[in-house]
């Protein structure tokens, strides 16, 4: 049968697919809209797992807090093939809309996420589905994280470009003072990807490995056995100071480690723990 360009076109604003895409959709649905609507759909949760095995190496993160309170917060990443698809103004958008119902809904997981509607009345996962029909590639939910700060407050940030995202929980709400604090402890995060708070939280398996890491080098060195623990020792301190935040040296002034610096501004002021996710 034949199809109009009316017709192809009112498609085409319906579900924002390609013009060759519609007008086949039309051709196998009989020129029914709603049909062809549903077969582009298809084709998405079709196109979806046929590239299931690729790689997604871009997208965006976003963060927000939780509508009800300023202790919690949200974090997610929406992933796709290209840096092309990431920069979309639709793709960004959708990222903010599965943001919103996260933080609204607070799913337990990925899958009861995607498993939420959304205000338009469609769930995530079909939300997401229409979008790789749009744009022809991979697109997924990367991660989904909450970080909750109980009696005190949880600071978001993304860094420039979208590509990295931090929460940081602090034991206190306070002021803007409190929320600025949590701001440079947030970029401190970003910037020198600290894997604990202090050095009790440090993985008892990471000390262990770099420890014999420490002895081996020593040994290679040609360093007498009997001090070898002590050199150990003395790298695995090191080590923290590289590695564990509140002994790191402070970015945004060299002269301070993060724990003199909250030191400085607020005292009694905890951090409660971190989260970081970056593309």
């Amino acid at each position: 049968m034949s199809i109009t360009a009316k017709e192809v076109q009112t498609l085409r604003q319906e579900t924002g697919a390609g013009m060759m895409d519609c007008k086949k959709a039309l051709a196998k649905s009989g020129g029914d809209i709603q049909k062809a609507i549903e077969i582009l759909r298809k084709r998405g949760e079709k196109l979806y797992k046929l590239r299931s095995g690729r790689e997604n190496t871009e997208g965006v993160v976003c963060a927000t807090l939780s509508s009800d309170s300023p202790e919690e917060a949200v974090l997610l990443s929406l992933t796709s093939e290209t840096d092309f698809v990431a920069r979309n103004e639709e793709f960004r958008q959708t990222a903010q809309q599965i943001l919103r119902i996260a933080a609204e809904e607070k799913p337990r997981d990925t899958e009861s996420l995607k498993a939420l509607k959304l205000p338009e009345g469609i769930l995530v996962e079909e939300k997401i589905s229409h979008l790789v029909a749009k744009v022809g590639e991979k697109i997924d939910i990367g991660a989904y994280k909450r970080l909750h700060a109980p009696g005190g407050r949880v600071v978001p940030y993304i860094h420039a470009g979208d590509k990295l995202g931090v929460l940081v929980a602090l034991s206190e709400r306070g002021d803007e003072k409190i929320e600025e604090l949590g701001l440079d402890i947030a970029m401190q995060v970003a910037a020198m990807e600290p894997i604990a708070i202090s050095e009790d939280k440090v993985d008892p398996k990471v000390v262990e490995k770099e420890l014999e890491i420490g002895k081996e080098r020593a040994r290679q060195e040609g360093k007498p056995e009997n001090i070898l623990d002590k050199i150990a020792q003395g790298r695995v301190k090191k080590f923290f100071k590289d590695k564990v935040l509140l002994q790191q040296v402070f970015v945004k002034d060299n002269s301070l480690s993060v724990a003199e610096h909250i030191k400085k501004v607020g005292g009694n002021i905890r951090i409660l723990d971190f989260l970081r996710l970056s593309i």
